[in-house]
């Protein structure tokens, strides 16, 4: 999809909570190839794989999703580790429809997860891996305190190719 809104311009979604109706629209995000680059999904998802994993998803996973004019044009979910040692750590995913990139929704979405990793979940340790190419979503975390703790050499696969992830995390201790 092309977006209409100009590419400087920055647009407050609607955030809210992954329902179950959402599989399909998440799934063509899913399979877009500026999303499927930045991530390890593989090409050619199908609907009912999301539907799964919506139906999967418990308690330790906040899943939003962000909308604009009822359309779903990106995601993001916090989630935190089960055991119990590590239970005061938390995971976060992001993808965004190709067309809104660099609007500012990738930023209202992480802003919301990491409200809910601080002031409802009290964890102390937010954590991501991400392409160390992908440098507008290093510059988005780096922009919410994320700092890059580790480089780990061609332990991605993408397009034939192996690439370097960055683990990166959020501490507050």
């Amino acid at each position: 999809m092309t977006s209409t809104i100009s590419p400087s311009e920055k647009i407050q979604p609607q955030l809210r909570a992954v329902r179950p109706s959402d599989a399909e629209a998440l799934c063509a995000i899913f399979n877009m190839q500026g999303f499927r680059w930045g991530t390890f999904r593989m090409p050619f998802e199908m609907v009912e794989q999301v539907e799964r994993r919506i139906a999967k998803s418990g308690q330790e996973t906040t899943w939003i999703v962000a909308e604009l004019d009822g359309k779903v044009v990106g995601h993001g979910s916090l989630v935190v580790q089960s055991s119990p040692r590590r239970s005061h750590i938390g995971e976060i995913n992001i993808g965004l429809d190709d067309g809104f990139v660099g609007k500012g929704i990738g930023s209202a979405i992480l802003a919301a997860l990491l409200d809910v990793a601080d002031n409802w979940r009290a964890l102390k340790r937010v954590e991501l891996s991400v392409y160390a190419e992908n440098e507008p979503a290093i510059r988005l975390y780096t922009s919410h305190g994320f700092e890059v703790e580790g480089r780990h050499v061609k332990a991605g696969f993408t397009d034939g190719q192996y690439h370097d992830l960055l683990s990166m995390a959020r501490l507050r201790f």
